[in-house]
């Protein structure tokens, strides 16, 4: 314990200094090099998720081909996903009085437009726009969620779609989803801006927004995935509540409710359609596509739009229109969309197809696909509009928007048809455009935070009750760190000599296509100690002659630098400053991919300082103590290894880690945080659980912890 003043204070110094050395470490001790096949070792970790993301849809697609062989098969494969999906997204809360209020209304050619508040949960409200026929009621009626638009239900192609409908005979409901239009979660009063903080090019639809809608989703759902759901559940049950107050009017026909969005809004859509039966027809809009085509082109999309281990379970994008056949559905989509390809569009329309064959309903199911882009453009709100009148209605009618439509269109007739009848401000639903501006409203943060508080009461019982050994077999299914090698082998990869002692370049092989490297500090005599040296950033970042590693080697100690997944060397990069302004990690496309595929970063991690360990305790012989020193992005992972390993060292020291999770949850902003979590963990467990299975206090010590953006929390 003599190293413990050197340790810590060498420690807290390099790691506070900023990361300079972590930036651009010594090209002198790289280790790895392009693998086989000739990857270089920033893409081989994306190489190697996307290569298990097609095992595991491959594996999915055989499990349908016999699936769809008979019909009770057929209805077991939608009961299952079904009730996989539900608990995903962590069920759905009570139903409570939705205490509606119309609290304005407009006139418009052949409609009418109600502005309504519902509270879809208590303290929560839905913002929502109500087109009606100006014909006698009862009419069917129409969700129309909106896509990732900041003006929520206030563009016009939203707009325009619900109009139509109202037109011909329908009513449509178009509400705004948490953190667009006048729902947004992370309000600034103290500052009123014009333009979005992340995206200065953008105006803001209400002075008090800052960040981007897509921005928001993805922060909500960090805290969202700790308690064991998914944002997306809010989305869902929203448009349930809607559902359910839709059903109350006495001017609605409550079995003939449709449902069709675009985008974000086709998401909606399409998980609306697959667990709400009371959806008579639906369709989707520019959103399906095959989940291996997504990855292969633009990567994974926001948080609700990716559910915890879907892929590893077998439910892949085609399962949410399976999931409600025979019951109507029409999937829009443009052929020239550069967000959701087409040709996986195409290839889910195919399964689907044979599906409600297999149900004997071929009718029922058709896809429309002009050459179109992106959005709900003029000829998909005619399809859907006629697609809803078919089913709805019970009549066929080819409705036109705009008749006759020319041949070629013009730059100024598209701006025609895309104008919105209202304004915004028309539109409005609450006093002030913002629904968290209203008395003793609740964000998604004070729900998340209140869930978690829950838990953290419900799960203190059980844990109190298990055994050591039944709490790190507990932890271990959790966190998923189930790839730990047993007897790990290393490779030389080159020698770097120095005064007084010898760096060995080590390579750790832990997949196909995968290794990870490590620097290991000799010393010239034989060592008395051995510390596992885990940083951050970088093996190399306090690699530097006079640095903190070298400091412990003039102590007698033997260092093993070693880098975890995704850290340093393997570090993909991956969707750098392309979205969140980095908010999300440089990594943030791969890390959704691992949580596709029911992986999390914190639990790979832990398997490989777990292999790591084994391998410092084969370099320093049995009966040397071991040491460990963990900090920034590694430090989760290094309290997890040693938690799980029955405290296998003398003392742990961690710097610059969160702290617990709980506090993630409510926190609102966060910065590079979804590395750091572990789906449902929080139903379990919380990082100071970890400490006693790691040696208690008095081995373990958490110094300069961080908050939730990242920075020192002192």
């Amino acid at each position: 314990m003599k190293a413990r003043p050197i340790l810590v204070s060498a420690l807290l110094t390099t790691w506070l200094a900023g990361m300079a050395s972590a930036q651009s470490p010594d090209d002198s001790l790289r280790v790895l090099g392009p693998d086989a096949g000739g990857v270089p070792p920033g893409e081989q970790l994306t190489v190697w998720l996307k290569r298990g993301f097609y095992e595991m849809v491959e594996a999915r697609s055989a499990a349908f081909e016999v699936a769809i062989k008979s019909e009770a098969a057929c209805r077991k494969w939608q009961e299952d996903r079904r009730a996989f999906f539900l608990e995903q997204i962590g069920g759905l809360p009570k139903r409570t009085p939705l205490n509606p209020r119309i609290v304005g209304t407009l006139q418009g050619k052949g409609y009418r437009v109600e502005n309504l508040l519902l509270e879809t949960r208590p303290g929560f409200h839905l913002t929502a726009n109500l087109y009606l026929p100006d014909t006698p009621p009862p009419y069917p009626a129409v969700l129309v969620p909106c896509g990732h638009s900041h003006d929520g239900k206030a563009v016009a192609q939203y707009q325009r779609a619900s109009i139509l409908l109202a037109q011909h005979g329908m009513a449509a409901i178009c509400y705004d989803p948490i953190g667009q239009g006048e729902r947004y979660q992370m309000l600034d009063l103290s500052t009123e801006r014009t333009a979005f903080e992340d995206a200065a090019h953008v105006p803001v639809p209400h002075p008090n927004v800052r960040l981007l809608c897509t921005t928001e989703h993805t922060m909500m759902a960090i805290g969202s995935a700790l308690i064991g759901a998914n944002v997306a559940q809010y989305r869902i049950w929203d448009g349930m509540r809607v559902i359910d107050y839709l059903q109350t009017r006495d001017d609605i026909l409550p079995d003939k409710i449709g449902c069709t969005g675009n985008s974000g809004g086709g998401t909606e859509t399409a998980y609306l359609m697959a667990l709400d039966d009371r959806i008579v027809a639906a369709a989707p809009g520019c959103y399906l596509t095959t989940f291996r085509a997504l990855i292969d082109t633009k990567g994974p999309q926001d948080g609700e739009q990716n559910i915890f281990a879907q892929i590893s379970y077998g439910m892949d994008e085609a399962d949410y229109c399976i999931m409600r056949a025979p019951k109507p559905t029409l999937i829009v989509a443009g052929t020239r969309d550069a967000t959701f390809d087409f040709n996986g569009t195409w290839d889910l329309y195919k399964d689907v197809k044979r599906f409600y064959s297999r149900l004997g309903r071929t009718d029922a199911v058709d896809i429309n696909a002009p050459d179109a882009p992106h959005g709900f453009t003029l000829q998909q709100r005619e399809a859907v509009a006629s697609w809803m009148h078919r089913w709805l209605l019970g009549r066929e009618k080819l409705i036109r928007e705009v008749d006759p439509l020319p041949d070629a269109f013009t730059d100024e007739q598209l701006r025609e048809w895309n104008q919105p009848d209202w304004t915004q401000e028309q539109l409005y639903c609450t006093p002030k455009g913002q629904v968290l501006l209203m008395e003793g409203e609740r964000s998604v943060f004070d729900i998340n935070a209140a869930a978690a508080a829950d838990l953290k009461k419900t799960r203190a019982s059980v844990w109190s009750g298990l055994s050591e050994e039944a709490r790190r077999s507990l932890v271990e299914k959790v966190v998923g760190s189930n790839e730990t090698l047993p007897d790990p082998e290393t490779r030389e990869a080159g020698e770097v000599p120095r005064d007084g002692y010898t760096i060995r370049k080590l390579v750790l092989p832990v997949d196909e296509g995968l290794s990870l490297p490590a620097l290991a500090f000799v010393p010239e005599k034989p060592a008395v100690t051995a510390t596992l040296y885990l940083h951050g950033t970088s093996m190399a970042a306090d690699a530097a002659p006079g640095g903190p590693i070298e400091a412990l080697v003039r102590q007698g100690h033997l260092v093993l630098a070693a880098e975890l997944r995704g850290i340093g060397e393997t570090e993909t990069g991956i969707g750098k400053n392309e979205f969140g302004k980095g908010r999300f990690g440089p990594d943030n496309l791969d890390l959704w991919t691992a949580y596709l595929m029911g992986k999390s970063y914190v639990g790979m991690r832990t398997a490989d300082a777990r292999a790591w360990t084994r391998v410092l305790r084969r370099l320093a012989g049995e009966k040397a103590p071991l040491h460990l020193v963990a900090s920034g992005e590694a430090a989760i992972p290094a309290l997890h290894a040693a938690a799980l390993d029955g405290a296998p060292f003398a003392d742990v020291r961690l710097t610059g880690m969160l702290p617990d999770w709980e506090s993630l949850v409510g926190a609102g902003e966060t910065h590079n945080q979804f590395v750091n979590i572990v789906h449902g963990a929080l139903r379990h467990y919380d990082l100071p659980d970890l400490v006693p299975l790691a040696g208690g206090p008095e081995r373990v010590e958490i110094s300069d912890p961080v908050g939730a953006m990242g920075r020192s929390a002192r």
